[in-house]
């Protein structure tokens, strides 16, 4: 299994390279899929040599092989964030999901892993941009509703019960944001939450969407009181929300049920 896992790793860093190139290219407006990777700075197309995830970063010490210019650290925190996030996809789902057939358990995993590419892609372009892209989150969203009816018609893995829960999770949590949305005017958020937040409900179903809505307003709640603090940021400073749905999505999708369950129990 060690073989298995060194591979997924390295599955993860290449496809967070990947992610990297979709990111910068969502703001420029060229094809991601047809045009080949370019230093951002010196415009130089980049060979085979070029693309090595995390190592050409490592080897040519954060600098362009052609320019000599800084590459943003982002590089390869995105790829080594995917590599362990691949990891931990599958080390949970093989754990956690009592499935005997181990290949729908590949494919459950790899299901994750691509839904977690898209909450990658929305952290850091909201990070970055303070907007949640529509190019991102529809595809996201249909890819979700597909791999449901899918694998729930064909392979039975889920019940009507549990599609159920995830549709209405989803909507019930778009529901709320679109709730903030009208009583701010807009002020407090945007319309991407929303959109966001129906992906969050449609992946984690209830009650782990609970979970991750708690934790990305508590988590937002205290890096913005540090940001305003340390007078990073004024009181009705922008902040973007992204990342810490994204960020209560992780922590709900991994430990949502030990969490929940601990909680329980401190009523019992």
């Amino acid at each position: 299994m060690a073989i298995f896992y060194f591979i997924v790793f390295i599955l993860g860093l290449s496809v967070g390279s990947f992610l990297n190139s979709v990111i910068y290219r969502l703001k420029s407006g060229d094809s991601f899929l047809f045009k080949r990777s370019y230093c951002p700075r010196c415009k130089h197309a980049l060979t085979w040599q070029d693309l090595i995830p995390l190592l050409n970063f490592i080897i040519l010490g954060g600098k362009c092989r052609y320019c000599h210019q800084r590459i943003s650290f982002q590089y390869p925190a995105v790829e080594l964030a995917t590599g362990i996030l691949f990891v931990s996809v599958f080390l949970h789902t093989f754990n956690s999901f009592q499935i005997d057939n181990t290949a729908m358990t590949m494919l459950l995993g790899f299901y994750y892993s691509a839904a977690i590419c898209f909450l990658i892609i929305i952290f850091v372009y909201d990070l970055k941009h303070f907007i949640i892209p529509d190019k991102i989150i529809y595809p996201a969203i249909l890819a979700s509703g597909i791999w449901y009816l899918a694998s729930g018609i064909f392979f039975n893995l889920y019940t009507k019960y549990e599609i159920l829960n995830a549709v209405f999770s989803g909507l019930g949590a778009a529901a709320f944001f679109l709730a903030i949305i009208l009583i701010s005017r807009g002020k407090w958020m945007g319309l991407g939450d929303p959109k966001l937040a129906f992906f969050m409900g449609f992946f984690l179903g209830f009650p782990n969407i609970l979970v991750a809505l708690f934790f990305a307003f508590f988590i937002g709640a205290i890096i913005g009181i540090g940001l305003i603090v340390f007078k990073k940021k004024a009181l009705k400073s922008e902040v973007p929300f992204g990342p810490f749905l994204v960020t209560g999505t992780l922590i709900a999708f991994f430990w949502g049920e030990t969490i929940i369950s601990r909680y329980l129990n401190l009523f019992l």
